[in-house]
């Protein structure tokens, strides 16, 4: 046995459950294509103030969760514990909001956060995330939610929900602030709360000790101050949301984890994981761009666990039974066999077919045990006689029913390519 382990809290894929994952990932993905959005690609770390200027100061992932280290020219580097900061970095720093807009962009890979590990919650954890970049838009607001809702829906979830609620303009929060501000000196917290809540009062809406939740049960609401323009926008977004047929709760103390939302806020939970219910969200980001340095341009987006939907097909099992099956696998018994066997393997893999073979000296039985193993839909066997007369016998895996007795090896790309 190996000393070595993966590290504490790492969530780790291998086979046969790194094809559920990558089957999950490459459905979520493949939403974010057919809306028109194109793939960013990030380093995995960024200069540190990306993340306390961008992220916020007063959010948790800043001040307890970032895996932060100086590098040998002594600069402070993090590892990514979000996506948007650093796409938005990327955008200003290659001038994309300058060319058509909205930017549409989409993003995936392992993100990084030291929290306490527990099911569902990594410390290092995957993601699929879009942004578009440009427009105050409430169409715009309701197509990421809709590439998020299509993606679960292409999954086969059913029992998750959506939370909505607006976090308004500027305008709204100064309004709201100054109230929620009196209510809260009106409290009996602890020093660290208090201070928490003088870098951003609405932190304490995410606060899950049951004291803070009673606390905060009668505080005034954001939704009760948006301005005119903000509160438009807010039921424009719910009458689109109705229009395409995605059903919605309003959550009006819903925060999110991140300082930098605006506007439309939303998350997915899933009713069967437990405490770890969130499945992904995101919302609108006026003023992140212009806070990193670059222009006040609107953006909007969304981050979508993947292993937390992993667990949530699991638990529904939707998954298909069977993902990424090999097409063909040969059984050679003789050595000319494996000789014309891998010379085969060779054309029928360039012909956009996949398949496999027993390797080692393995004898008939040997070579069919690993055929069954390794799933493959069709098998066949190729020995001296195979060779001699160019033909062979084609079994389906499944029943071991004979599709062909005396198919020619020369036609096994047409016969298994129209299957």
């Amino acid at each position: 046995m190996s000393s070595f382990q993966a590290p504490k809290g790492v969530s780790e894929y291998f086979p046969p459950i790194s094809e559920q994952f990558e089957y999950v990932r490459d459905q979520l993905l493949r939403t974010a294509r057919l809306a028109g959005y194109s793939l960013i690609e990030l380093p995995v770390f960024e200069d540190t103030e990306v993340f306390t200027r961008g992220v916020g100061e007063s959010t948790d992932v800043v001040s307890k969760e970032m895996y932060t280290f100086e590098d040998r020219g002594g600069r402070s580097i993090t590892l990514r514990p979000e996506g948007t900061a650093g796409v938005m970095r990327a955008v200003i720093e290659h001038n994309l909001d300058r060319g058509q807009l909205p930017v549409k962009l989409f993003y995936t890979g392992p993100f990084f956060r030291a929290e306490r590990p527990q099911a569902g919650r990594y410390r290092q954890f995957y993601q699929v995330g879009i942004e578009a970049i440009g427009y105050n838009d409430p169409e715009i607001d309701v197509e990421v939610i809709a590439v998020a809702d299509s993606a679960f829906k292409a999954l086969g979830l059913k029992k998750y929900r959506l939370n909505i609620t607006s976090l308004g303009d500027a305008q709204s929060r100064d309004a709201h602030r100054k109230d929620l501000v009196k209510y809260i000196s009106t409290l009996k917290l602890d020093e660290a709360t208090v201070s928490r809540a003088q870098l951003n009062p609405l932190r304490l809406f995410d606060d899950k000790r049951d004291e803070v939740k009673a606390a905060m049960a009668k505080a005034p609401l954001l939704l009760d101050y948006l301005s005119a323009q903000s509160k438009q926008h807010f039921e424009k977004v719910k009458v689109l949301l109705t229009d395409i047929g995605i059903a919605y709760e309003i959550k009006p103390t819903m925060v999110r984890g991140l300082d930098y939302y605006t506007g439309t806020t939303f998350e997915f939970d899933h009713e069967m994981l437990g405490a770890q219910s969130g499945i992904g969200g995101g919302g609108r980001y006026d003023g992140l761009m212009s806070s990193l340095g670059g222009a006040d341009v609107s953006g909007i987006g969304f981050g979508l666990g993947v292993d937390r939907i992993l667990m949530a097909c699991q638990a529904e099992n939707s998954l298909p039974s069977v993902i990424n099956q090999i097409q063909l696998f040969i059984a050679p018994i003789t050595e000319t066999g494996k000789s014309h066997a891998f010379k085969l393997l060779a054309e029928l893999r360039s012909s956009g077919i996949t398949c496999d073979m027993a390797y080692g000296d393995r004898a008939l039985k040997g070579a069919m045990k690993a055929a069954d193993k390794s799933g493959a839909k069709y098998g066949l066997v190729i020995g001296d006689d195979e060779i001699s007369s160019g033909r062979c016998e084609l079994k389906l895996m499944s029943s071991g029913e004979v599709i062909s007795s005396s198919l020619e090896l020369s036609d096994l790309i047409k016969r298994i390519g129209n299957k």
